[in-house]
């Protein structure tokens, strides 16, 4: 990577009076993004700045790391009080901006066209280009046959498993929590209730035992006994087959990060976001009680989006049978 960083072509600017305009590149992915936030940062260190204009006029492309490096540079911008302004939105990036909520959030002046405008109407009802798999139509119908198929299976499971959460720990019986998905979006996620109903609240007294951005204690308190026996079973994550039925995951893909783990994210690590969030994956299936660093849940992620075809996740999903059937192999 580092001699790709090389080759990134320096950001055009214009300076007048207290405004700087920016010409951002044709493609804003994890190489140019990196290159955009460390210059955003010297940009806004400049006090004689008041205005920041991003003109994304020849920006076609933008993947997860480019979402990544434009919510962190909004937050700076907001920190030294200068306004950011955006101009020649393209209606593909337009579309990445609304599966995050950014077009609701920045201000993208009217009246001003894309230098380069999409060639119909139907491209630009086109998913934002990241990911093949996100694209693939074989694999959206294996998700939704595969979610049927789950569901069945967790409405068969329910009563007794709801039975066993109530007599165990008083309160719900599902759990739900907001993820990030794809690009960033975010999603409401539901498990079956495998902690204490104060989970939440009591999560900064649990030691962390993991590296970087992600939570993981091998002896979390917080676990109840049935919740523990769940986790080992991977039957908590049951009711997340309704999640794939739907859209937010498939059933292989990255683990989704909560909203504070996003928050620690360097930019590079939006690379993981590239694909929709998996039931199971790369992480799940390769040691996930055992890995405790973040870079290397990263290294998994990319090497599932590096290695991607449908023979692949097929590979996957039956390395998932064979983990939850393992008794030795842990909460999956």
């Amino acid at each position: 990577m580092t001699s790709e960083i090389k080759k990134v072509v320096p950001l055009v600017t214009t300076r007048f009076n207290n405004t700087l305009l920016v010409q951002l590149p044709p493609r804003l992915t994890v190489i140019e993004a990196i290159s955009f936030r460390q210059s955003f940062q010297q940009w806004v260190e400049d006090a004689n700045i008041t205005k920041i204009i991003l003109d994304f006029g020849h920006t076609t492309i933008i993947d997860s790391s480019g979402i990544g490096s434009l919510i962190t540079n909004i937050k700076s911008a907001k920190t030294k009080n200068i306004e950011l302004t955006l101009w020649s939105v393209n209606p593909q990036v337009k579309l990445a901006f609304s599966l995050v909520g950014l077009d609701k959030i920045l201000h993208i002046e009217a009246n001003t066209d894309a230098t380069i405008p999409t060639a119909s109407r139907k491209s630009q009802q086109r998913p934002p280009l990241t990911h093949p798999s996100v694209r693939s139509p074989i694999k959206r119908t294996i998700d939704i046959l595969g979610a049927i198929v789950g569901l069945s299976v967790t409405a068969v499971l329910f009563v007794p498993i709801a039975i066993a959460i109530k007599l165990d720990s008083p309160g719900p019986i599902l759990f739900s929590q907001t993820r990030c998905g794809w690009m960033g979006r975010r999603f409401r996620i539901w498990k079956f209730r495998s902690m204490v109903t104060n989970a939440e609240a009591l999560k900064s007294t649990v030691t962390n035992q993991a590296a970087g951005a992600f939570f993981k204690n091998d002896h979390d308190p917080r676990i109840t006994r049935v919740g523990r026996f769940l986790r080992k079973t991977s039957l908590d994550e049951f009711p997340q087959f309704w999640n794939i039925l739907i859209g937010d995951m498939s059933l292989i893909g990255t683990r989704p990060p909560t909203t504070d783990e996003l928050e620690k994210y360097d930019i590079s690590n939006w690379q993981r976001l590239d694909v929709r969030p998996g039931l199971s994956g790369e992480w799940q299936v390769n040691g996930r009680s055992k890995i405790l660093n973040f870079e290397d849940v990263i290294k998994l992620d990319l090497r599932y989006q590096e290695n991607w075809s449908l023979g692949y996740d097929f590979k996957l999903i039956l390395k998932t049978f064979i983990v939850i059937f393992n008794k030795d192999s842990g909460a999956m």
